[in-house]
């Protein structure tokens, strides 16, 4: 006895000794199933589950002709790609073949016509995010092209689809350095990396909202611990400038790793414009004074001797000391009593700061009279001696 369904010929004797096998291997099929002599009891436990839309179905192409594909999901019955899922999957149409096993979502479980309704290009987009997800778990690293960028970021195509590369998440010597984060200057800058090819990895995919989102300071994070790993606190290196910032200078070390000299430790005396002393080439040694969740910092000015160690034999408190005028802030004024050495000249002397840059000059030497002392501290503060007066006649 046999019977069909969805065209294809299901043989019950057969299905009875297929449910009397799994009971002798202990699958768990019940009496109450043996007994159950029904066609329909007996096939209800062993036929496929009826496909469900949004489901994925895999069979072979049957035909393709110019407008639609029809793919064999037997036992469900014949799929079809046509209109708009045709129009959009074009490109992946053009290269299959009849007897070529395609993967296909479920749009529709069975249309006017009795097929059930296929999207080519959905289960392409399934399969792609269920791709990512693996990537991210197996923390895989791609090198693809930079298609575009923005103010964020930079935008990156893979396997057909969009991602997106924070300026976060870009390594060091990738990083859009630029003065007081102006953005636009920041877009200029990763602009030149459109077209080049670079190592991430995926570190977050949504498809709802369809946003996947990549990291290269990810794929090569192992490959940095390995080589930082190489370096100890006080190691002495001799780096090339990469980069130069308001706010300090990097500096290769070796390949793939780089290292910043922040501001204050390009030299003992005050420093405004690192770009006044450095240019990108030019090569300097300098040591390593932190090393902290792989980044390094390093200071040029810990391989010169400090100033204020001499300065402390030489100085004290109620000195009187000729200094000149390098600077001006919302406190007063920084004299420079030698290389590598100043005090504050504070704004209080004077009552505000227009009244003290009538007194004194910047690059004007005058005398002054050391309040405070503290040369392990680095810190000096200095009073104006007006000699204008001292001079006058009593």
């Amino acid at each position: 006895m046999s019977t069909k369904t969805n065209d294809t010929a299901i043989d019950v004797e057969e299905i009875k000794q297929l449910a009397l096998s799994d009971k002798k291997e202990g699958k768990g099929i019940s009496e109450e199933t043996l007994a159950d002599t029904s066609t329909m009891g007996i096939m209800m436990k062993h036929v496929a589950t009826p496909l469900s839309v949004g489901d994925l179905a895999e069979g072979a192409v049957i035909d393709v002709e110019r407008s639609a594909v029809y793919i064999d999901l037997a036992p469900f019955g014949t799929g079809i790609i046509y209109g708009k899922e045709f129009m959009s999957a074009r490109d992946l149409i053009k290269k299959i073949s009849v007897g070529d096993s395609v993967t296909a979502k479920v749009i529709a479980r069975e249309n006017e016509d009795g097929y059930i309704e296929l999207s080519l290009q959905e289960a392409r987009r399934a399969l792609v995010w269920s791709q990512a997800e693996e990537a991210i778990k197996s923390k895989l690293v791609f090198e693809l092209p930079i298609k575009e960028a923005n103010k964020g970021g930079l935008i990156i195509e893979w396997q057909g689809m969009q991602g997106f590369l924070p300026a976060s998440q870009l390594k060091p010597e990738h990083y859009p350095r630029v003065e007081n984060g102006d953005k636009n200057a920041i877009l200029e800058e990763l602009k030149r990396l459109v077209g080049e090819k670079i190592a991430v990895s995926i570190i977050s995919a949504d498809p709802k909202e369809g946003k996947l989102i990549f990291s290269e300071k990810d794929s090569t994070q192992k490959e940095r611990s390995q080589i930082v790993s190489k370096y100890t606190i006080g190691d002495e290196i001799e780096g090339e400038v990469t980069g130069i910032v308001d706010f300090g200078v990097f500096l290769k070390i070796e390949e793939g790793l780089e290292g910043l000299v922040h501001i204050s430790e390009i030299d003992w005396g005050l420093v405004e414009d690192p770009k006044k002393i450095f240019r990108v080439g030019d090569k300097t040694h300098a040591k390593i004074i932190e090393i902290k969740e792989g980044k390094i910092s390093l200071s040029i000015k810990a391989l010169r001797e400090n100033p204020w160690k001499e300065a402390e034999g030489k100085y004290k408190k109620g000195d009187i000391v000729k200094g000149v005028v390098i600077k001006f802030n919302q406190y007063g004024a920084l004299a420079s009593i030698e290389e590598g050495v100043a005090g504050l000249v504070h704004i209080s002397e004077f009552g505000s700061l227009d009244k003290l840059k009538e007194k004194l000059e910047l690059g004007k030497t005058y005398t002054f009279q050391i309040t405070i002392f503290e040369p392990k501290d680095q810190k000096m503060t200095l009073s104006f001696i007006n000699e204008e007066k001292q001079e006058s006649p009593a």
